[in-house]
C-alpha cells in the first residue's frame, strides 16, 4: 500500500511526465496492445499476464 508521500510523488509524476491520469492511461493502453505483437517466446506466458494484470490495475486506478 501507498504511503502518502509516495501517492503525493506519484501524483506529481504523473502530472510532470503526462499532464493528466487520461494521458497515462492511453499510454498504458497502448502498452497493452503492443504486448499482442511481441515475438514468440521473448517471454514466458505468465510474465506477459503479469505485466497486463499490473498495466490493468494501474488503468484502473487511473480513471
Amino acid at each position: 500500500m501507498l504511503n502518502e508521500t509516495q501517492i503525493a510523488q506519484l501524483q506529481d509524476w504523473i502530472t510532470d511526465t503526462y499532464g493528466t491520469p487520461e494521458a497515462l492511461a492511453h499510454y498504458l493502453d497502448l502498452a497493452l496492445e503492443m504486448l499482442f505483437y511481441l515475438e514468440r517466446d521473448a517471454f514466458e506466458q505468465v510474465e506477459i499476464q503479469d505485466v497486463v494484470m499490473a498495466l490493468k490495475g494501474i488503468k484502473r486506478v487511473l480513471r
